[in-house]
């Protein structure tokens, strides 16, 4: 079995690790990502131009209900969680969670829910605990975590957060995910 989704959390200082991470991969990576990058709920487009400077895939602002394609980068808008569902996403005005909306957690969770063991789930730098329970149910469910090595973090305190709570698969500096990731989504599972 070969997995279905790559979805990446991050908080403060997540633009610049985003830029390394995602301006790493080649322009034939073939899974999706789900990010959520926590920002103000105002905030425009700005972020997705900012990361597509760097980034051979295609990076969008995702929609309700967008069609999941592989090989691109699907954003969070501001002020919505972002769900995903069987072959597609979902937009959700629920309350916050961890003060967040979107929060990762919720993306993380609903991930989990559908795809379990073919999630991979990425915890970047961030300054609060979103994340920790979602991560944690994707490692429940058999999916791979791969947390950010908090001292190369940005704020150490959402990669520690989730080393405290989940078994993590691997933990890594910035320039060693990419490099994972392609080793990942090229392997097929037997």
């Amino acid at each position: 079995m070969s997995f279905k989704i790559v979805v990446i959390g991050t908080s403060l200082g997540g633009l610049s690790a985003l830029q390394t991470v995602l301006g790493d991969l080649p322009s034939d990576f073939q899974l999706p990502i789900a990010i959520v990058q926590h920002r103000h709920k105002d905030s425009d487009d700005t972020l997705r131009a900012m990361i597509q400077e760097f980034v051979a895939l295609k990076v969008r602002e995702v929609e309700d209900k967008d069609e999941m394609l592989s090989g691109t980068v699907y954003l969070a808008p501001a002020d919505y969680h972002l769900l995903v569902e069987p072959g597609s996403f979902a937009l959700s005005t629920d309350e916050p969670v961890s003060y967040a909306r979107p929060s990762i957690d919720v993306l993380f969770e609903s991930a989990a829910d559908v795809y379990g063991e073919q999630v991979i789930g990425v915890i970047l730098t961030g300054a609060n605990q979103d994340g920790m329970q979602g991560l944690k149910k994707i490692k429940a469910r058999g999916g791979k975590t791969i947390v950010q090595e908090p001292s190369t973090a940005a704020s150490s305190i959402m990669p520690a957060a989730a080393i405290s709570a989940v078994a993590v698969d691997w933990i890594l500096s910035l320039c060693e995910i990419a490099p994972l990731l392609v080793n990942l989504g090229n392997s097929i599972r037997k």
